[in-house]
């Protein structure tokens, strides 16, 4: 018995494919991508299928900026209209992003009880936990249980990401110059992780070649889970639809998950983590 009193709210760094969305009727706040003077909303203005068309050939290297407390506000008010009587946010990690404080803001003064959870995460790192929290309520979870199931998943989740190359964190200003000099010479393929404690990026792995690299990527995840429970994996790539088929099928075949999506990245983190990038995010249950 779904317990529809209660709405829930995400940013659009969560990367669950539009199907899920409206299935759960969950509310997206988007965040903003900026590219020389224009300014697109995340997934809404430009879609992930648009945006990594543009990247490799763009002269002016894309930001992006968080939501405004306003965006929050207006969510949670269609939320009230549409006859929620709770308000639950997952956000972006805190570590990545100020989204989580504009949320806040908004929730100061907010007529409605607003509970909001820092995902220490992004991509389908976040999005697994949306799902929990859609799943929970469904099954009539009040908001403490709801917000035990998000815990639970964050427990156990795991995040690993491939980048093709460094380039686009040197020009986000990410990483120091005698970084971008390695990367020149060597040409290196990063594997980076989420972790879930802190809602921080750690480097993983170092590959000199994109297969190599794609099987330190599927080894390195796959040494996180418990696989003698069932699992949940997405893979998620910055148009790199081949490598991540090839990668769903070896997840079929081989750890045989209960439930398996693919998805595009949003535009707003493929600002940083460019072209070709990929990534395994998922849990075991427990």
């Amino acid at each position: 018995m779904s317990n529809g009193k209660i709405a829930i709210i995400t940013d659009s760094t969560n990367n669950l494919p539009d199907e899920f969305i409206a299935q759960y009727q969950i509310k997206v706040v988007p965040l903003t991508l900026v590219i020389g003077p224009q300014t697109y909303l995340d997934g809404i203005e430009m879609r992930p299928e648009d945006f990594y068309k543009r990247l490799t050939s763009e002269k002016n290297h894309p930001t992006t900026s968080q939501p405004a407390p306003g965006d929050f506000l207006k969510a949670y008010q269609s939320a009230k209209a549409d006859g929620a009587e709770q308000i639950i946010v997952l956000t972006i990690s805190s570590a990545m992003s100020g989204t989580i404080e504009s949320a806040r803001m908004a929730a100061k003064n907010f007529d409605l009880p607003v509970t909001i959870i820092d995902s220490k995460s992004n991509t389908m790192g976040l999005g697994w936990q949306v799902l929990a929290c859609a799943r929970a309520r469904e099954t009539g979870a009040d908001v403490n249980e709801i917000v035990a199931a998000v815990d639970n998943v964050r427990e156990h989740l795991h995040l690993h990401v491939l980048l093709d190359t460094l380039e686009y964190l040197f020009k986000g200003g990410r990483i120091a110059g005698a970084a971008k000099l390695v990367n020149n010479v060597l040409k290196i393929k990063p594997q980076i992780r989420v972790n879930h404690a802190t809602g921080s990026v750690e480097p993983v792995d170092i590959s000199r070649t994109r297969a190599k690299a794609i099987e330190a990527l599927y080894s390195a995840f796959i040494k996180k889970l418990d696989l003698s429970k069932p699992l949940r994996i997405a893979i998620l790539h910055n148009d790199a639809l081949e490598d991540a088929r090839a990668l769903a099928e070896k997840v079929k075949a081989e750890l045989k998950p209960i439930e398996l999506i693919i998805a595009l990245t949003s535009p707003v983190l493929g600002v940083h983590t460019g072209p070709q990038a990929i990534a395994l995010a998922g849990y075991s249950e427990y």
